[in-house]
C-alpha cells in the first residue's frame, strides 16, 4: 500500500481569489493557479503554465463545467484548450495535460498540497 505524504502550504487568503475566477500564487519556484469555483462551492489548484504555448496564463482562464458529468474545467484564455480541474487532462487535445493540486480552505486561508 502506498502512503501519500502531503505538505500543506498556505497559498493565499480566500479574499485574494475572485468568486468564480482564479488568481496566480508563487510557491517556491512554481506559479500555481488557484480557482474559487463558488457556483459549485469548490476550490481547485493547477499549474499556471498552459502547456500548449508555454504561457503562464491559466489563472486568468474561464472556469465552467463539461459534459453530462459536469466535470469542472478551465479554458486557457488564449487558445481555449480546456483542462479538467480534477485530473489535469486536456479535454480538447489528448496530448496535453496539466498538474493539479489538492486544496483545502480553513479559516479564510487557502492551502495547497505540494
Amino acid at each position: 500500500m502506498e502512503t501519500l505524504i502531503e505538505n500543506w502550504v498556505m497559498a493565499c487568503y480566500t479574499d485574494d481569489v475572485p468568486a468564480n475566477g482564479g488568481a496566480c500564487v508563487k510557491l517556491g519556484d512554481e506559479q500555481i493557479a488557484v480557482f474559487n469555483f463558488s457556483r459549485r462551492g469548490q476550490w481547485f489548484a493547477t499549474q499556471n503554465l498552459c502547456p500548449h504555448k508555454q504561457q503562464m496564463v491559466l489563472s486568468r482562464g474561464m472556469i465552467g463545467s463539461a459534459g453530462e458529468a459536469c466535470e469542472p474545467k478551465v479554458a486557457c484564455p488564449f487558445h481555449k484548450n480546456t483542462f479538467s480541474l480534477l485530473s489535469g487532462q486536456c479535454l480538447t487535445n489528448e496530448e496535453l495535460s496539466i498538474k493539479t493540486y489538492a486544496v483545502k480552505v480553513e479559516e479564510g486561508k487557502v492551502f495547497i498540497a505540494l
